[in-house]
This record gives structure tokens, C-alpha cells and sequence, in this order.
């Protein structure tokens, strides 16, 4: 048979509430605390923070071969066409 102490309890209570804590709720308990101690809490928390924001990074999908499913391939030729109609009316005599 357990048996808890009242000690315990306040304990698990505290943490139970650390846990439903608002940043502001945190940002003031910690501000009560001395200078090294707080250099502390954050110089253990920074690497859990830093390796959960590394573990949300998503990749993203290369755009590479984007357009390899088109029916109709573009080839080189109508990159140029393309590029051709493009750029023969500059530079623009009416724009001086």
C-alpha cells in the first residue's frame, strides 16, 4: 500500500499548473528569480527548444521536373520562340 505525503502532493499540483502556464504566467515566475538562476532555467531549456523547432521544419518538395508529366514536352526551340516574341519590341522607341 502507497502512502502519499502532503509534500508530494503540493508538488504534483505546482507541476499541473506549470504545465496549463501562459507564457506571461512563466515570463513572471521566472523574473522572481535571482540572475544565475535564471540564466539556468533558460540555458536548459534553449537545446529542448531549439531541437523541438528542428523537429517542426518541414522539407519542401523540389521543383525540380515540375512539368515532366505535360503531355506536349517544351523543347529548346520554343524556350526561344517564346523568348524571341517576347523581348522584339525592346527597348521601346516611344519610351526615352
Amino acid at each position: 500500500m502507497w502512502v502519499l505525503d502532503e509534500s508530494i502532493i503540493k508538488v504534483e499540483r505546482k507541476v499541473v499548473k506549470m504545465i496549463s502556464a501562459t507564457p506571461q504566467d512563466v515570463l513572471k515566475m521566472l523574473r522572481q528569480l535571482p540572475p544565475r538562476e535564471r540564466l539556468k532555467v533558460i540555458y536548459q531549456a534553449l537545446p529542448e527548444i531549439e531541437q523541438s523547432l528542428s523537429e517542426n521544419v518541414r522539407a519542401y518538395k523540389s521543383l525540380r521536373g515540375l512539368w515532366k508529366d505535360l503531355l506536349t514536352p517544351v523543347s529548346e526551340k520554343d524556350i526561344d520562340d517564346a523568348r524571341r516574341e517576347m523581348w522584339k519590341d525592346f527597348p521601346r522607341e516611344d519610351i526615352v
